[in-house]
């Protein structure tokens, strides 16, 4: 059984057990969270497809912790005018465990 959810405005396909990293989260690490825009769900082979969510349909979250991404550098600059910016970016990133899909 798998189902294909939305959260941080990203999409996912999850079956029970996998653990993702999720945009941030306002959850502390230890407690769980319900997601209710599951958009599909597949189960023996059947598919259910949500317009545009599947009614009753959750996936529980746990989350195991916070975090930030692996940093990038955002470097500016125009040639011959002097100019440079250089900025360095972490993406903050929650990681969750899929425990279970209620369809």
């Amino acid at each position: 059984m798998y189902a294909i959810i939305q959260t941080g405005g990203k999409q996912y396909r999850v079956q029970e057990g996998d653990v993702l990293r999720v945009e941030k989260l306002e959850v502390e690490a230890g407690q769980t969270l319900e997601v209710k825009d599951v958009l599909a769900v597949a189960k023996d082979g059947q598919v259910k497809v949500g317009t545009p969510v599947v009614e009753g349909a959750k996936a529980v979250l746990k989350v195991l912790e916070h975090g930030k991404g692996k940093k990038i550098i955002v470097f500016k600059y125009k040639s011959k005018k002097n100019y440079r910016r250089k900025q360095g970016h972490r993406q903050p990133f929650t990681k969750v465990v899929v425990e279970k899909i209620e369809a």
